[in-house]
């Protein structure tokens, strides 16, 4: 592969291990744990009777005042799904009730209440003991579900490998990867384990190492000591935030792999595991992550065919290469490694040449 200077390897001993976090470490004093649902799918049928009171009330109002439980938005929705019948009949949310009237609604639950259910989602397993497991993540899967993300992730298919861990927060997940980025993550399998790594990720000792593809030309090695919070414009990104009572510490430190004519390759270290740390970092320095959607540099003003190519690409070139962890159960160091993936081979391969 175009002369990265990393060696490759296919063994995955428990004498090491990889781990590239891009996203919030979770940290059980900062976030709550939502609990695993259990048959939330199912439908729900509730018969509700009209009283006198509610006489003169839209269909939505009565509605939303005798399931309080339900937003009005989300009742009205209902409606208009033919969720709900008032004596047998369809209504519009604005219909007015005379009062003695018999709803029937059916009741579904939401998506985020079905979320954490167990899904037969292939994973790619590295390691797999009584205590944890190592996962080698691709692109594409969400780590855990949330908005916009609620089935398919990674958590969903921990549940399904091992059901036992439907008792732990999270089903055992102690940190993230962002979606579109690829590598080594751990999950405990028990509630010590669970809480030996998060120790471990809050005491700074669990090593994170990823592979990033930058544009431009990193003369040495060096660091990133700046902090990270919320952008204060567009909420949906992370920015470098001086002088911010939001932001949170970060450090990110990167080595200088291979530099190409445009482009070099780094292998960058976490010290802390803020939301798409290394990504806001390396552009606040002038290296952004080729190709990243979010934070990558500009495609115009270059040649088409390497813009279609970087384009095609479609995601921030970086991977979660490395993690090295104290073993729960014995405390012995161990390291798992994540080969870099293909597409990002052929992307660095790609870059060498021009």
């Amino acid at each position: 592969m175009g002369g990265v200077g990393i060696e490759e390897s296919s063994c995955h001993t428990l004498e090491m291990i990889p781990v590239d976090l891009e996203e919030e470490d979770y940290s059980p004093s900062e976030r709550p744990f939502p609990t695993v649902a259990h048959d939330a799918s199912k439908e729900k049928k509730v018969v509700l009777e009209v009283s006198l009171s509610l006489a003169g009330f839209r269909l939505d109002q009565a509605l939303a005042a005798l399931l309080p439980d339900y937003s009005r938005s989300r009742l009205t929705v209902m409606i208009k799904d033919g969720a709900v019948q008032v004596d047998g009949m369809q209504m519009q949310p604005k219909t007015k009730l005379l009062g003695g009237e018999t709803i029937t609604a059916t009741l579904t639950a939401r998506a985020e209440e079905t979320a954490f259910i167990a899904e037969d989602i292939p994973l790619d397993i590295m390691h797999e003991d009584d205590a944890i497991i190592v996962i080698n993540k691709p692109a594409g899967m969400v780590v855990h579900p949330g908005s916009g993300n609620w089935t398919g992730t990674l958590l969903n298919g921990l549940l399904y490998r091992n059901p036992a861990v439907a008792s732990l927060p999270r089903a055992g997940i102690v940190h993230r990867l962002d979606k579109d980025t690829t590598g080594v993550m751990v999950a405990a399998k028990t509630e010590a384990a669970q809480l030996a790594l998060v120790r471990q990720l809050q005491a700074r000792t669990m090593k994170r190492q990823y592979v990033a593809l930058v544009r431009g030309l990193v003369k040495t090695d060096g660091e990133v000591d700046e902090p990270i919070g919320r952008h204060p414009r567009d909420r949906t990104k992370m920015a470098v935030l001086q002088d911010s009572v939001v932001a949170k510490p970060a450090k990110t430190y990167y080595r200088v792999m291979e530099r190409f004519q445009y482009h070099t390759v780094l292998e960058c270290s976490l010290d802390t595991g803020r939301t798409h740390q290394i990504r806001v970092h390396m552009q606040s320095v002038g290296f952004p992550l080729e190709a990243d959607p979010v934070y990558g540099p500009s495609m115009t003003g270059i040649d088409a065919e390497v813009r279609n190519t970087f384009r095609a690409f479609n995601r921030q070139a970086l991977h979660a290469r490395k993690l090295t962890l104290d073993h729960p159960l014995d405390g012995k160091p161990r390291l798992f490694e994540a080969p870099i993936p293909e597409d990002l081979r052929d992307l660095i391969d790609f870059v060498a040449g021009l």
